[in-house]
């Protein structure tokens, strides 16, 4: 029911930006609509998640507060878009920068604040941990059904800039509208900086890392499809 042996080709890409071992793509590719189910309970978890947040946040802002259950929402709608043969790269770039973006931020800040994470239980800690890392994993797999053309990074950086701004920078309606951190903004973190400033810096970092990653798949496929980039591939 789940399995298609119809694949897509792995592409010569630099192992940086194939990190996913082969034999899990194929995995993930063959139960592509397991995977969309995962993360269509994984979305409705995170909407319960949210829920406190959200019944404190005006409703104009909601689609800003929920990221990691947006996230997966979007990856689970661009899997299925591919397997039912219409893939959508606007769709697949938006969910490549939220799954690497919000994979790598929450475990980033459950480590950053962890003596203020410990009334979470153990058993939730690791979830929440180990979930959003493979968020990464999965969309490390993208690369297998888009070409991430331009105009659709262009509209991943343009959602994922407008989340920025208002998550840290300029709060439309209210406060920051960043996922709820257990300490106040203002709690002196290190280097000088403050909780606000330690979260801010981490999603920043991972934004751009999520820009480099889907542009630099962009330029080695134009590079491979034009009989380039022979060291990528002889390094393979």
């Amino acid at each position: 029911m789940f399995a298609s042996s119809m694949l897509p080709d792995r592409e010569p890409l630099p192992t940086y930006l194939t990190p996913v071992p082969k034999t899990l793509e194929d995995l993930g590719l063959r139960f592509a609509w397991l995977v969309v189910a995962i993360n269509l309970a994984g979305t409705a978890f995170g909407f319960w998640y949210y829920g406190p947040q959200l019944g404190g946040t005006p409703a104009v802002m909601w689609p800003w507060v929920p990221d990691s259950p947006m996230a997966t929402l979007l990856i689970a709608l661009a899997i299925a878009c591919w397997k039912l043969g219409y893939e959508q790269p606007w769709l697949t770039s938006l969910a490549f920068f939220g799954n690497v973006i919000l994979g790598l931020w929450t475990p980033y800040t459950l480590l950053a604040f962890a003596d203020a994470y410990s009334y979470l239980d153990p058993l939730m800690y690791q979830f929440l941990f180990w979930s959003h890392l493979s968020m990464v994993v999965q969309a490390l797999v993208l690369h297998r059904i888009s070409d991430f053309p331009v105009w659709s990074v262009a509209v991943a950086v343009a959602w994922y800039g407008s989340n920025l701004v208002v998550d840290y920078f300029v709060p439309i309606a209210g406060g920051p509208h960043h996922t709820a951190i257990p300490v106040p903004g203002d709690e002196p973190m290190f280097l000088g900086a403050d909780a606000l400033g330690v979260v801010a810096a981490g999603e920043v970092t991972f934004a751009l890392l999520a820009v480099f990653l889907a542009l630099a798949i962009r330029v080695k496929k134009c590079e491979a499809a034009r009989g380039g980039a022979p060291a990528d591939r002889a390094g393979r």
